[in-house]
Formats: C-alpha cells, structure tokens, sequence
C-alpha cells in the first residue's frame, strides 16, 4: 500500500532512478507483473552503484509499486497511483473552468490578504492588497493539482473563504460581476517542492506541469493571477491541430472547436 506522505530516498543520483523508475511504471514501460532488471543490470543501466539502486529501490517498495519476492526479484505490483485523470483541451482551456467544478473536488490550504510578491504584482498591475488562496483539486479523491491564485482584494472582497472553499474562482469571479475577456497562460516544468509534495502526494522533486495564468477583464484589468502545478500522470493538457493555408503555404494551426474528454483547470 503506498504511503500517505512519501518521502525521497537519499541522495541525488538515488532520487533520480528513483523518478525514473517510477515514472516508467506509472506509464506502463514496466507492467504490472513484469519483473524489474536485477541491481547489477541497473546499475549499468543508470550509471550507478549498486548501493544507489538499492535506495532507490526501497522507496518504490514503500510506495507500494513494487514488492520483493524471494528467489523471483524485484515484481511491479503498481502503479499503486488510482488510473483516473484530467484531460483538458489547450484550444479551449477557459470554457472549462466552470465544469471543471462540477467533476471535481477542492480542498483550501491557506487564505489570506497579502502584499502581491513582485511577479503577481507587475502581472496585475497592482502594488494593493491581494487574496491569496492555495486549494489542492482532486477527482475521485485523487489529488492532481495545486493552485495559488491571487485576486485584487477590491474584486475577492466580494467572496469569502467559505465560498473559496465550495466554489471554482472562475464561477466566484463572475458573480462579482467581473466580465472576463481574455487570459494570458504558460506551461512549462518544474519539480515539486516538499510541501507541495506532500499535498499532491508524491515524492519530493517529482516532475511537474507548471502552469501560469493572468486573467484581464473587459478593461485590460488583471483581475486573477493564477499558478498551477499538475501532477502529469492524472492531468494532461491537449491540442487538435488543423492544416490550413493555400498550397505552398500551409502551416499548423489550433482547432477552436475541439471537445475535451473531460474539463479541467481551476
């Protein structure tokens, strides 16, 4: 049974196999049953000592992803991770936030009025006073995202930590007559801090989606500054393209009326 709060093993190169070797189970590289390369194997395979496999081992088997049988080696018996997950549709990100809500739970960690830090404050143009909200979303009880949001405290002033707590932002914000116009938003990698570790439950400097959003109103005004950190085996982000343009000049481009599986964001 995979731990609750799980830990890293020690040292760098043994967190390193450790992640790959995890990840290469959670996406089936290494089925269920399938018996993993023996620690001398492993070690030439990720240039490694011996000592270093075995580190990483033992945290795989606490984690309940693989078991050590006598005589029979090391067996997959994971991923331990529930198989349930997000898709969300790069092209039509924005429309789903409101159903988001409805397939899925979230859980408030922290609320507070601050001062903005320096990126929120010179992405929203404001150097007031801002709610600062972190939630974990989870579906079917599994947790998949962490999210930071800040809201000039002139527009969250209008909802409270209750609401925060029942109710997706994007559905919050127009209540409070906010008229949301566009949104700006980045993806990129990162690696999970221990607290958000924790949250997401994983290990420590597991692999993450990071994404960043700033949301303008019809004025230009920002009003949320949203960081999303996604765990990328129970979230992932897709784009239909469509090839368009006259012969010669045919490129790439996004369809905007492509239909995800199910919602997902805020």
């Amino acid at each position: 049974m995979a731990r609750t709060a799980r830990q890293s093993p020690e040292g760098g190169k043994a967190q390193r196999v450790y992640l790959l070797l995890r990840d290469e189970i959670v996406s089936g590289e290494y089925p269920v049953g399938a018996t993993l390369p023996g620690e001398h194997r492993l070690a030439e395979m990720y240039g490694v000592s011996r000592v270093t496999i075995r580190r990483a081992m033992d945290v795989l088997v606490a984690d309940g992803l693989v078991q050590r049988r006598i005589g029979a080696g090391s067996v997959v018996q994971g991923p331990a991770l529930p198989q349930t997950g997000i898709a969300a549709d790069f092209a039509t990100l924005m429309p789903q936030l409101v159903r988001m809500g409805q397939e899925t739970t979230a859980r408030l960690l922290s609320y507070a009025y601050v001062s903005p830090p320096p990126a929120v404050a010179g992405a929203l143009n404001t150097t007031a006073r801002v709610q600062r909200a972190v939630r974990v979303r989870s579906i079917d009880g599994a947790p998949f995202s962490h999210l930071t949001t800040h809201v000039p405290e002139s527009i969250a002033q209008n909802f409270s930590e209750a609401d925060l707590a029942t109710t997706p932002l994007f559905r919050l914000l127009e209540r409070s007559g906010v008229q949301v116009e566009r949104a700006d938003q980045a993806i990129s990698a990162t690696l999970a801090t221990p607290d958000v570790a924790e949250a997401l439950d994983l290990a420590p400097g597991s692999a993450l989606i990071a994404l960043t959003r700033v949301v303008y109103d019809q004025t230009g005004r920002g009003i949320e500054h949203l960081s999303a950190l996604y765990r990328p085996d129970r979230f992932r982000l897709e784009m239909t393209l469509n090839r368009v343009g006259s012969q010669g000049a045919r490129q790439w481009a996004p369809s905007l009326a492509s239909v995800p599986t199910r919602g997902g964001a805020e």
